[in-house]
């Protein structure tokens, strides 16, 4: 049996974010949500999903906003604002060749940032990961704190079609939003279409709505809501549910 799991990343980002992913639950095929502990929006956005029987997990943000530990312990991390040092900062360190998250420093934020989430959401995370963000060092203190904790480690992965494991299950992991010409439920359907027999394959969206905060913020804007539409599509939910050999699911099933 084939197993497909699709996935929402970015409660939390803003709130014409939340109003989208909150859709993508109540009315759509999401069961899988990553919230992002440190952003103003996080309280609201958890509010919408709350009474939903979806799998919530913490998507550890050390790349926007403000840090949920104290700036001055975490210097590594943060830039001359007090602010989390940008993905295009870690972006352009990665091809000079170098790492500047301090180890120490990241499992303190990322630390606080599950002290914050077990504050706002009321339990423990049903999985464990990290917003991309290419940084060996980030990328080891998030599996030590799930490891730590016990949680359901979802290892990172910066190719879009990359297998890896989650917890002890090997997950094959799929990203389109981004590429020329994205359409959604067409992606979906091809991801379903090329997945071996039972092969266990996480699709990762970002749906949403736009604010000025995500336009000025985030170079995933039109994508979002793109993928608002598909994932509440009355068809792309039949054409799924029609497939003999797949079970959705989320991941408490992994």
């Amino acid at each position: 049996m084939k197993q497909l799991l699709i996935r929402a990343d970015d409660i939390g980002y803003s709130h014409a974010v939340n109003v989208g992913i909150a859709r993508t639950v109540h009315e759509g095929l999401i069961r899988s949500v990553g919230v992002m502990p440190n952003m103003p929006e996080t309280a609201r956005g958890v509010d919408w999903v709350r009474d939903a029987d979806i799998a919530i997990g913490q998507h550890t943000n050390l790349c926007l906003g403000t840090p949920c530990s104290d700036p001055a312990a975490i210097p590594s991390l943060i830039d001359e604002n007090g602010q989390f040092k940008s993905s295009r900062t870690y972006r352009e360190a990665f091809k000079r060749g170098e790492d500047f998250v301090v180890f120490e420093e990241a499992v303190a934020e990322i630390e606080a940032q599950l002290a914050r989430f077990l504050e706002v959401v009321g339990r423990d995370p049903d999985y464990f990961e990290a917003h991309a963000v290419v940084s060996e060092n980030l990328n080891r203190a998030i599996e030590h704190v799930a490891r730590e904790h016990g949680y359901r480690y979802q290892a990172a992965s910066f190719d879009p079609a990359a297998t890896v494991t989650c917890g002890t299950t090997p997950v094959r992991m799929v990203m389109r939003s981004m590429t020329p010409g994205y359409n959604p439920a067409a992606a979906i359907r091809e991801t379903v279409e090329e997945m071996g027999t039972d092969e266990t394959v996480v699709f990762v969206c970002h749906p949403g709505y736009l604010d000025q905060f995500i336009l000025s913020t985030s170079s995933l804007t039109e994508d979002r809501t793109k993928e608002v539409d598909a994932l509440v599509s009355p068809e792309l939910r039949a054409w799924l549910e029609a497939q003999p050999d797949l079970k959705l699911i989320d991941y408490r099933d992994l």
